[in-house]
């Protein structure tokens, strides 16, 4: 008789422990269909046009952030050049994807503004379909203040990758410079491309590199000069962006 009531605890306790292991069972479940049923795969937007790709994305409940817009011979106009993520991550639902949109072929004459006051170039430069870039001032005594010294790209060039224009404008005399537009140094010798940015306090580095010469012309091709040796083959940063004193350039130079 004292027997029963032993075996209902333990009856009662196994119950117990058997409803807590399902109610744990079923928490684990539901997290982790709600963990994976946030997740996406970012989808394939490259070729599609702009309203497209966020329809796409936004279908997933992602967003979508056209970022940059670049020249384009081989992607039509308003259509998807680059994306990120890459097609495939597997990313959380709200994730933003950023996109780079085809602007086509480049049809813009890049205007001359060097010599105009800041605010002419900037106007002319929107006329033109263009964007204003890095401005970077420095003081010359050559020059009213608000005056473009130098721009890049430069006037009427071809092959550009972005619609923006970096300016150097003339700052008051006796202002320290706020930073400089990195110039083209690509096939100057070394020595006056180290002198040219050591004269606005910048400190660059060199590294030399073997350069095949090219075979002799035949039929009516032209010849091809040789690259000369000490001419820079290539630097970082790239012409046109903007540096300070604490950049530190880099340049390939041929041996």
């Amino acid at each position: 008789m004292k027997s029963r009531p032993l075996v209902n605890f333990f009856q009662i306790a196994s119950l117990l422990m058997a409803l807590v292991t399902v109610a744990l069972l079923a928490a684990i479940t539901t997290m982790h269909f709600a963990i994976h049923g946030a997740e996406v795969q970012v989808p394939d937007l490259k070729g599609m046009t702009a309203p497209d790709a966020r329809s796409e994305t936004a279908g997933l409940g992602l967003s979508l952030d056209v970022d940059n817009r670049y020249y384009s011979g081989d992607v039509a106009t308003g259509h998807i050049l680059s994306q990120s993520p890459e097609p495939g991550t597997v990313v959380r639902r709200e994730w933003k994807v950023r996109v780079a949109e085809s602007l086509g072929p480049q049809k813009v004459d890049v205007p001359d503004i060097v010599g105009k006051e800041e605010r002419v170039a900037a106007l002319s430069l929107r006329r033109s379909g263009l964007e204003l870039g890095t401005t970077a001032r420095l003081a010359y005594a050559g020059a009213a203040e608000g005056t473009v010294l130098a721009q890049d790209p430069p006037a009427h060039a071809q092959g550009i990758a972005r619609p923006s224009i970096n300016l150097l404008v003339a700052a008051p005399n006796g202002d320290a410079p706020d930073g400089y537009v990195m110039p083209d140094l690509v096939g100057s010798l070394v020595v006056n491309a180290q002198a040219q940015l050591t004269r606005v306090g910048i400190k660059s580095t060199t590294s030399f590199v073997d350069v095949a010469v090219p075979p002799v012309a035949s039929g009516d091709a032209p010849p091809r000069l040789p690259v000369k040796p000490s001419a820079v083959l290539a630097q970082t940063p790239m012409a046109g962006s903007r540096v300070d004193q604490d950049t530190v350039v880099k340049l390939m130079v041929a041996k």
